[in-house]
């Protein structure tokens, strides 16, 4: 009996699979985070930390509205690489990049001004394991779109199909939208 080998067929409807797979386990892990810290918040006596009245929500906002804007600019990025347009594929994926190290920066600033730290209670604790969890997705987007920016130079790279940059365009939408959920529940959902 001759065994015969296996053949590996591409199914191109399910490039993505995988990977819409990973971020649904990401989507329980943050929904995991926003349940305990709404939980933990409306059970607390004293949920802010002593002398701390609130959060300022101006740079917060700010960051917001990068993040938001840099969809788009991935969304122009995309659009520019399906119609071949390599250097206006690079001109705004490199834009959201710069999008990207921009929030990077004013969160690093943001924290640089607060009067507490992670030790800070209950709600030191989850205001940094939140914001510092979507930082580090943030800067795993910006790290990928690094790598599809230089794939981009090598010749004939993307005429198969460009499912790298479908794929990081993927993770960027979902880290968009987690910090939408976290600008409410941390700045907007403010409790006195």
């Amino acid at each position: 009996m001759t065994a015969t080998p296996h053949l590996n067929t591409e199914h191109p409807k399910h490039n993505l699979t995988g990977f819409i797979i990973f971020l649904c386990s990401e989507s329980v892990i943050f929904l995991a985070f926003f349940s305990g810290f709404a939980l933990l918040k409306t059970a607390a006596l004293n949920w802010l930390p002593p002398g701390v009245e609130g959060l300022e929500w101006r740079t917060p906002l700010l960051n917001t509205v990068v993040l938001i804007s840099s969809s788009g600019t991935i969304w122009l990025a995309e659009r520019c690489m399906s119609k071949g347009n390599l250097m206006g594929f690079r001109a705004f994926w490199l834009l959201t990049m710069a999008l990207g190290a921009y929030f990077l920066y004013g969160q690093a600033l943001e924290w640089s001004g607060l009067q507490f730290g992670l030790t800070s209670g209950v709600f030191g604790g989850t205001f940094y394991l939140l914001t510092g969890f979507h930082g580090l997705h943030v800067a795993t987007g910006v790290f990928l779109m690094g790598l599809m920016l230089v794939k981009s130079f090598i010749p004939q790279n993307y005429a198969g199909g460009e499912q790298g940059v479908q794929a990081t365009s993927l993770f960027w939408h979902f880290v968009d939208v987690i910090w939408i959920i976290l600008f409410v529940l941390i700045y907007v959902w403010q409790r006195s």
